[in-house]
Parts: C-alpha cells; sequence; structure tokens
C-alpha cells in the first residue's frame, strides 16, 4: 500500500514539474520574441472616375498604395492570401486580389498603385444621394474605403510556425478623395493628404496565440 502511495506521489509531482517548465518556457519565449503588431497604411490615393448614373450604376477608378509594415526582429509572416475591397458609404463596389508574399523581419513592403476600375450597381440611401452631388460639386468624395480580407501564416523565432487562419478584416476607413480629371495626372501631397489615424491599421501578431482582434489607430 505504501509503495503504491509512494508511486502516486512520483507521477503527481512529475506531471506538476513537466507543466511547470511547459509554462516557464512559453512566458520567457514570449517575452524574448515580443511580438508588435504589423501596420497597414494608405500612404496615398487617386480617384479620376466616380460617377454615378440614373440608374444607380457607379463607373469608378480608384488607385491607392499600401504600405504594410514588419517591424518585429523574430517573427516572419506569410501572406497566403491578401484581397483589397473597396467601399463607398458602406456600399461595396470593387475588389483586387493582391499577389501573395512574404514579410520577413523588420520589413516594410509597398504595394501600389492598386487600382480599382469598373462599373457596377451600388444602392444609396437618400441622405447618401445627397452627400453624393453635394461632394460631387466640391470636387471631393468622403467615406470612402478600403478593407484587407487576409489568410496569414506566422513563423515565431525558429520553432513554432502558426497554421494557416484568416484575420479579421483590416479596415482603412474615412478616406476623403479629390476627384481629379484623367487630364491632369496624379494626385499631389500638396492639395491632398491622408491623416495617420483615419488610415493606419494595426494586425495583431498575438490574434495566433491571443486571438486579438484587428483595430484602427
Amino acid at each position: 500500500m505504501c509503495c503504491r502511495f509512494h508511486w502516486f506521489w512520483c507521477i503527481y509531482y512529475s506531471i506538476y514539474a513537466v507543466i511547470f517548465f511547459f509554462m516557464s518556457f512559453s512566458i520567457i519565449a514570449w517575452i524574448v520574441i515580443s511580438p508588435s503588431s504589423v501596420k497597414f497604411h494608405i500612404t496615398d490615393a487617386t480617384l479620376t472616375e466616380f460617377n454615378l448614373t440614373n440608374n444607380n450604376t457607379l463607373y469608378y477608378n480608384f488607385k491607392v498604395n499600401v504600405t504594410i509594415r514588419n517591424p518585429n526582429n523574430n517573427i516572419i509572416v506569410y501572406y497566403r492570401r491578401i484581397t483589397a475591397i473597396s467601399w463607398y458609404k458602406d456600399n461595396y463596389f470593387g475588389y483586387v486580389s493582391l499577389t501573395p508574399f512574404d514579410q520577413g523581419h523588420k520589413n516594410t513592403t509597398f504595394f501600389g498603385p492598386i487600382e480599382f476600375k469598373g462599373n457596377t450597381k451600388i444602392n444609396l440611401g437618400r441622405k447618401q444621394l445627397d452627400e453624393y452631388f453635394e461632394e460631387r460639386s466640391l470636387g471631393i468624395h468622403n467615406d470612402l474605403a478600403v478593407d484587407f480580407d487576409v489568410r496569414i501564416r506566422a513563423k515565431f523565432g525558429s520553432f513554432y510556425k502558426s497554421g494557416r487562419f484568416n484575420t479579421p478584416v483590416v479596415q482603412c476607413r474615412r478616406l476623403s478623395v479629390p476627384l481629379i480629371s484623367s487630364s491632369n495626372g496624379n494626385s499631389s501631397s500638396s492639395t491632398f493628404s491622408f491623416r495617420d489615424r483615419d488610415v493606419a491599421v494595426v494586425l495583431s501578431l498575438q490574434i495566433v496565440m491571443q486571438m486579438q482582434s484587428l483595430k484602427c489607430i
């Protein structure tokens, strides 16, 4: 009986020790890696066509330049799918599938220009229609947005690689873009710029382990 009791406590303390060392290793590894958020930033935008017809068909030519910054020393991000989606006053009007890529340590990747071009039917409410015509008369359209639907993997150091997963959609909202005729060329920084708080978006790598959501800053 004593022998059995002795083995019970040996097994108990062994399991406890394994759990303790595993938790300690995880905490130390997390401190060493200390992941920072990946940042999406729209640096420029051009709108050369944005015409809504009487039958609610929107003809558009909308371009944006985007940078994606991975500030981490020990994390590689593998973008297995990335789709840019354009919106106007919460109405979807176009999308572009971007080329998958791998982003190494402390790397900034530039995408641009991402071009949304074509036509589609949208349903604006009365208030939204009034805002559209007012914006058109002023030559600047508000409430444009670009979302990024992303599927990624992340490699932490040399010992842990996550599975593929879909992150919450990255949202770059409240964009105000002047309408420029095709003959006038590109927009200039002297007449148009974005505010960082409106379009800098973070992709939290802690979502892999803690399932944190994305947020605009």
